[in-house]
């Protein structure tokens, strides 16, 4: 009997182990041991989930919520010391020691690399593999962090400079809006091309280490998935309405940006269909997009198509993203946007972005220009100067 607890220590230690190493070590998206970390992640955003629930507005919500990934980590941590104390004190409980006393050893063995033995006599090679492998997990964790927060500023740089082309919170058709306004649509390929790299570095690491989707942004209106969201609308939008004129880098933008989220889903263990029917229904009405297209056709933007005729290919583009991107959207509490979903953790309906006046120097005195639109439930206040020098840009 002895020896069966002492087998069955081993194989807790060897589990534990195997899941630090597909953690933190092989950069695969989790398929098997490594999935139990998925489980700590879902119980830590749960319970802070359940702590937002008592914050009135958005931004309080999302500072209840930003220590959710840190947090993670911690409690992986903890995950990691529970399993090697417990096969560890197997192993020692199958050597002639109580379970009370197997565990007690342990622990200490972990924590002072085998220096006290307060459960009993000591077991050398036992209490010197517990500390020895402590250390090195500790080590990693040291190492584990820098790769994490590497991720995450190269997630985040794009996003924030993405405020002062699709606003807060990111809108698709506000970044062809305000593109047009200020006269810089020559830059869209730029744009186009800059988050299809993007996409492909989130879809890297946030596979790899999926806890970096507990890291939320540093403001409360950013969102990676809502700046991924609104360039896709925009890149797929005008395709739609200006085909021949579109980049082709618009394109590219589409495919590498569901790829990454469908490589998410997947790694989240979602059911994704990689080739959805282009002539499937989506959640987004046919009055919104024809509303978006208005108002395109009022700041001047070129078209070639009217809004019946783009729907059918900005609804094929769409079909491929949009449903993992709001269950995304809904599970990480991103800021609500339009065209990005319900959120059932919120009490407010969409926030469309606030659009800064088109101020010139002749205009002092005078009132500004305002290229504004209704706004739905509470929204950010941002200030009024623009940020493409003098004349204020979008």
């Amino acid at each position: 009997m002895t020896w069966v607890v002492f087998a069955v220590g081993v194989a807790v230690v060897v589990f534990t182990a195997a899941n630090v190493v597909f953690t933190m070590v092989l950069p695969r998206r989790p398929f098997g041991i490594d999935r139990l970390s998925l489980v700590v992640d879902r119980a830590v955003l749960r319970a802070f989930r359940w702590l937002s629930r008592l914050a009135a507005t958005y931004e309080a919500k999302d500072a209840i919520l930003a220590p959710a990934g840190p947090a993670a980590l911690v409690v992986q941590l903890l995950a990691w010391a529970a399993g090697f104390t417990l096969g560890f004190g197997l192993m020692i409980t199958g050597d002639h020691h109580s379970l009370g006393d197997g565990l007690l050893q342990s622990l200490s063995s972990l924590f002072t690399v085998g220096a006290s033995h307060p459960g009993g006599a000591a077991e050398p090679s036992i209490d010197v593999a517990a500390g020895a492998i402590w250390v090195v997990v500790v080590a990693l964790q040291i190492a584990y962090l820098p790769t994490l927060y590497g991720a995450f500023s190269r997630r985040e740089s794009l996003v924030a400079l993405l405020e002062s082309r699709a606003g807060l919170p990111a809108w698709g058709p506000e970044v062809l809006i305000r593109h047009q306004l200020v006269g810089i649509i020559d830059t869209l390929p730029d744009l186009y091309a800059s988050w299809e790299e993007w996409a492909a570095d989130v879809a890297e690491s946030h596979t790899t280490y999926p806890v970096m989707l507990l890291f939320r942004s540093p403001e409360a209106w950013y969102s990676w998935v809502l700046g991924l969201v609104a360039v896709l609308d925009a890149a797929a939008i005008h395709l739609a309405v200006a085909p021949s004129s579109a980049s082709s880098q618009a394109r590219l933008c589409l495919r590498m940006g569901f790829t990454a989220l469908d490589r998410i889903a997947a790694a989240l263990g979602w059911i994704v269909d990689p080739d959805p029917d282009p002539e499937e229904p989506i959640d987004l009405t046919f009055a919104e997009f024809a509303d978006a297209v208005a108002q395109l056709d009022g700041a001047g933007f070129p078209m070639e198509r009217s809004a019946e005729d783009a729907w059918p290919d900005f609804r094929g583009w769409r079909v491929n993203y949009e449903a993992v991107a709001y269950r995304l959207s809904d599970v990480l509490t991103a800021p609500p946007a339009p065209w990005s979903g319900p959120r059932r953790h919120l009490r407010t309906g969409p926030v469309a972005p606030r659009r800064p006046p088109q101020r010139h120097p002749s205009e002092r005195g005078e009132t500004a220009r305002h290229y504004g639109h209704v706004v739905v439930g509470t929204r950010p206040v941002r200030g009024g100067r623009g940020r493409f020098g003098r004349r204020a840009g979008p």
